[in-house]
């Protein structure tokens, strides 16, 4: 029987499919609200006429320091790779955050669509800034008001489009 709490409802779903099937779900929806996210990154880069993040290349380079790991190639090649990589980072942060949300489905968790997406926008927030921050590249707390604006509305696109098709997954 499932347990209802102030999040949402713990409990198997009604379709009964396996930890392992809510997990490729949940990578699914994660690669389809990260292609949500970038769209709308993208669009408004196109409509404030502002240029991409460095922070991503910032993060490549400052754990490839910190694991004392060197990116090889001649200065054009190895830039070009993390050029690459920044952007696989966030791919990675948020197919990963998908794979949470997966994961919490199998644990038999469901919730209201609002509540749903507040919870996935934080978890995505702290995937994708959590490292930047603790890194010290960037620090949410200096953060201009369009700063936040142009951060948390694309999460929040990633987290409507992650509820939306984990929600539809478990329709019967």
């Amino acid at each position: 029987m499932a347990k209802r709490t102030s999040f949402g409802t713990i409990g198997k779903g009604r379709r009964g499919i396996s930890t392992l099937g809510w997990v490729l779900r949940g990578a699914a929806a994660g690669a389809a609200g990260t292609t949500a996210l970038n769209a709308v990154t993208y669009l408004d880069m196109v409509v404030r006429g502002r240029g991409s993040s460095s922070t991503p290349e910032q993060t490549v380079e400052k754990l490839a320091d910190k694991a004392h790991v060197q990116i090889p190639g001649d200065e054009e090649t190895r830039q070009n790779r993390v050029s690459g990589l920044g952007p696989l980072t966030g791919l990675a942060a948020g197919v990963g955050t998908g794979i949470v949300v997966g994961l919490a489905r199998a644990a038999g968790f469901r919730s209201q669509p609002a509540v749903g997406t507040a919870l996935i926008s934080a978890g995505v927030l702290v995937a994708a800034n959590g490292p930047m921050t603790v890194l010290g590249i960037t620090d949410p707390r200096t953060w201009s008001a369009s700063s936040w604006l142009s951060d948390l509305v694309p999460h929040v696109a990633y987290a409507v489009v992650v509820k939306t098709t984990m929600d539809a997954f478990d329709r019967p």
